[in-house]
């Protein structure tokens, strides 16, 4: 197979001409698995379109009002001959050539687009290939490298040992679909280590065999646009905690504060002393430090029998605005994001303004948010779908069960923010316990007094309780006069 140029484009000066289709792997290297904290069990796509390649030394462009432009490094695959319902021993003798490419993302646009990166990876530009081809039938794929500069630093360096899904695999997997033609490129993932690129910033991507061929480095530099978006024509850029933190590789290099301080979660021993004490307790110490306006009022739970302790993870719907539904209702939104962040031991709480005339949660994200290991969730709407929700077994407190879907009544807005759930207030961080009676808000600085003085006050009250039964009249023992209460304390000592 000769490499044959479109002298005509320089866009595909290092390609055999332009692609019919261009296929991108979402996540196939376990060194980038393991920093998003999600392995697949099987590979997933999205297309990008020809018009987005670039040749090396062109320039790619951040659009005005957007800041997280992001490089990942990979090995492109370029299909030489036809492949359909290929098996996995025949894949790699369809692949012609291979190069390196630099798959670029705009996280200011992923929200929208339910993964399918239309426009967040398929501007002009995007998809720099080259600068030369790599003859597939003289290597073996398994000791490609694909290393990543920025400005002069390398940023990525992983071979295709460390793929989760070899190419192989990539190549027999998408010819079950369809047709992969000649001239077809597969974009095949990038390692760790892909971070933002600023305007000024120049990014090199080479792929070798080390000691034997290679691509050459690719290079682009980004440069500012300053054109910006039309609201008049769809949504506009939007960036939160979660796209800086998975654009910039982490939440430190993002300049933000690790997750642990902006949420510590419960130590074991303050967790099992909650779980151990009863709402209505916690309640009435809480009453005693002045703090009334601590109660998720007009919830009840799916789960009766299930004690709830977390700390809150914030979430929440304004009114539904048919504009802003259109801009904020759909796609990657504010409550999927939440729901994809929750932590191990935290409490999804939603405030819905105690609008229960539709679901504000359904089964999916129940699943999701049990996955991940959160301690529960308490939305002062409804729970479409309830039955399916109570099934999954993860605490689940609610204003009652509704079948209409969330835009009926909301707009998922935002997360991690301060909000009111049933007349309280709820901070990021704040504990939550719940139990048949009610779930109450807790400040966490006061987390372990309360915790300490309730089981106190439980161990007390089963004294009481004791002597009542015993034929005690209420009167001077509930509360105790200074008679029962030197006897308590007196059979307190003797338990010391």
């Amino acid at each position: 197979m000769d490499e044959i140029t479109d002298a005509a484009d320089r866009r595909f000066a290092a390609l055999p001409g332009r692609p019919g289709k261009i296929v991108a792997v979402h996540l196939s290297y376990a060194s980038r698995a393991d920093q998003r904290g999600r392995r697949p069990q099987h590979p997933s796509y999205f297309f990008k379109p020809s018009s987005s390649v670039a040749s090396s030394g062109d320039t790619i462009e951040r659009p005005a009002g957007t800041e997280l432009l992001a490089f990942e490094g990979e090995i492109a695959l370029v299909i030489g001959a036809p492949a359909r319902r290929v098996a996995l021993d025949d894949a790699w003798s369809h692949v012609a050539w291979v190069t390196a490419s630099n798959d670029f993302g705009l996280y200011d646009l992923r929200a929208n687009d339910k993964g399918s990166n239309v426009r967040s990876k398929g501007g002009d530009g995007c998809t720099p290939v080259g600068p030369s081809l790599i003859d597939a039938r003289e290597i073996d794929p398994s000791t490609l490298r694909v290393r990543t500069w920025l400005n002069g630093s390398l940023v990525q360096d992983d071979t295709a040992a460390g793929m989760i899904f070899p190419f192989a695999q990539l190549v027999a997997d998408l010819s079950q679909h369809f047709t992969l033609e000649t001239g077809d490129v597969i974009l095949t993932g990038t390692p760790a280590g892909s971070s933002v690129a600023q305007p000024g910033d120049v990014v090199e991507v080479e792929v070798d065999v080390p000691g034997g061929p290679s691509s050459g480095r690719l290079v682009t530099t980004v440069v500012q646009g300053a054109a910006a978006f039309d609201a008049e024509l769809g949504s506009l850029p939007a960036v939160d905690d979660l796209q800086r933190s998975e654009a910039w590789g982490s939440r430190e290099a993002a300049g933000l504060p690790p997750a642990e301080a902006a949420n510590p979660p419960l130590s074991p021993r303050l967790r099992a002393k909650l779980e151990a004490v009863p709402v209505a307790g916690l309640s009435a110490q809480l009453r005693k430090r002045g703090l009334d306006n601590v109660h998720i009022d007009g919830v009840r739970p799916l789960h009766p029998e299930a004690k709830l302790v977390g700390t809150a993870r914030t979430l929440r719907f304004v009114p539904n605005r048919e504009d802003l539904f259109a801009s904020h209702g759909g796609g990657y939104n504010a409550q999927k994001r939440v729901f994809d962040a929750v932590g191990d031991g935290e409490v999804v709480v939603i405030e819905a303004r105690g609008e229960a005339g539709s679901g504000t949660l359904g089964d999916i994200l129940a699943i999701r948010a049990h996955a991940r290991g959160a301690a529960g969730i308490v939305t002062d709407g409804g729970v479409r779908d309830a039955a399916a929700v109570a099934a999954v077994g993860i605490p689940v407190y609610s204003c009652g069960a509704h079948p209409a879907v969330l835009g009926r009544k909301h707009v998922p807005w935002d997360g991690d923010v301060t909000i009111a759930c049933g007349g309280a207030t709820v901070q990021p961080g704040d504990v939550i316990v719940g139990d048949a009676d009610g779930v109450v808000v807790i400040p966490p600085a006061i987390a372990e007094e309360i915790a300490d003085a309730a089981l106190a006050q439980e161990d007390e009250d089963g004294w009481i309780a004791d002597r009542v039964a015993e034929g005690h009249p209420v009167d001077g023992l509930f509360p105790m006069n200074a008679e029962w209460r030197a006897e308590y304390d007196a059979r307190e000592g003797g338990r010391a």
